[in-house]
């Protein structure tokens, strides 16, 4: 956690959050940080949390314990300057279907304190920001479901907020959509705006993320940025195809007899760790003058999958996170 001293610099503060429904502990003492205009991701499976510090950042549930802060103010003694400089999207858009695009823009700013014109304005750059201005006279029941989260998304944007939550804001779409809601939310980062978002797909955390919190039964796993947590599990990762992939396995074996590293297959692909990346000319050309390899070689860091695997005990990072494990990563 920040000191007192550097509190300034973060638009999310969490310290020691607890939240209890009766008997269960939803949130077990949760801390986090996110610096502004920056991408904070909490991953984990269903039950682990996520949507219940969502709702304690945005003031629907005040913790049992603990503290935090959002765009500098307390979200319990400050509530009403915390939802003024916050926009909050969840797992399901709430846009109204029986309304066109525009209308639904036009309304949330209206209820936010903009003229008519103001909100005629503000609706028509948002729309064009999210690249809805050819639906925009539509109603929304005839929209895709990446329109409708684009929708939601943007009316989230109406007041400019200094902060933006996001729940799970992908979930269902197909890759084309997500990729779309993707590069918005990156470029909403860019003009300022801080993102909490909340999901369980690796890959989701790890093109967005400038840090990560991976919760697991009300408590932290292990966080980091991305990259930290790649180099956490160790060194750099050779990928490459076999000349006949149906005997992956059989080239896997002859790789390690060959450079003494090991290496193993999955599907059609032969993995080996390579500790030092200026080692990988030579064990490139090793494979290559060996007759392992046709195709090409790439050197890269483990992937976010591979990192929880390691981190938490084997365990599918779509499923149960060992209990009371915390690990911390941090520059």
């Amino acid at each position: 956690m920040p000191s007192a001293g550097d509190r300034g610099r973060f638009a999310i503060e969490a310290e020691d959050l607890v939240k209890r429904f009766g008997g269960a502990t939803a949130l077990d003492g949760v801390s986090l940080a996110a610096p502004e205009g920056s991408v904070l991701c909490l991953l984990g499976p269903n039950g682990a949390g996520k949507t219940t510090v969502v709702r304690t950042l945005t003031t629907l549930l005040p913790p049992d314990a603990g503290r935090a802060s959002v765009a500098g103010h307390d979200v319990v003694r400050e509530a009403g300057r915390v939802r003024g400089a916050i926009g909050v999207t969840g797992q399901f858009t709430a846009v109204d279907d029986m309304m066109t695009g525009t209308q639904n823009l036009v309304l949330v700013a209206r209820l936010n304190g903009f003229s008519r014109q103001a909100a005629r304005n503000r609706a028509a750059e948002l729309l064009d920001l999210l690249r809805l201005s050819e639906a925009a006279g539509r109603l929304v029941r005839t929209y895709s479901g990446g329109m409708r989260r684009r929708l939601d998304l943007a009316a989230c944007l109406v007041r400019r907020p200094r902060v933006l939550f996001l729940d799970e804001p992908t979930t269902g779409l197909d890759p084309r959509s997500r990729g779309e809601l993707w590069s918005l939310v990156l470029d909403v980062v860019a003009q300022g705006t801080t993102v909490l978002l909340t999901t369980q797909y690796l890959e989701e955390a790890d093109r967005l993320a400038d840090d990560v919190v991976v919760l697991d039964r009300g408590r932290v796993v292990v966080t980091g940025p991305p990259r930290r947590l790649k180099q956490r599990v160790g060194g750099r990762r050779v990928e490459f195809h076999p000349p006949d992939r149906s005997r992956a396995e059989a080239v896997a074996r002859a790789a390690a007899a060959l450079t003494g590293r090991p290496a193993e297959a999955e599907g059609d692909v032969v993995r080996m760790s390579l500790e030092d990346a200026a080692a990988f000319p030579d064990l490139a050309r090793q494979l290559i003058d060996g007759g392992l390899t046709a195709g090409e070689i790439s050197l890269g860091y483990p992937s976010l999958d591979e990192v929880f695997l390691a981190l938490t005990g084997g365990r599918n990072p779509a499923g149960a996170f060992p209990e009371g494990a915390t690990r911390a990563v941090r520059d």
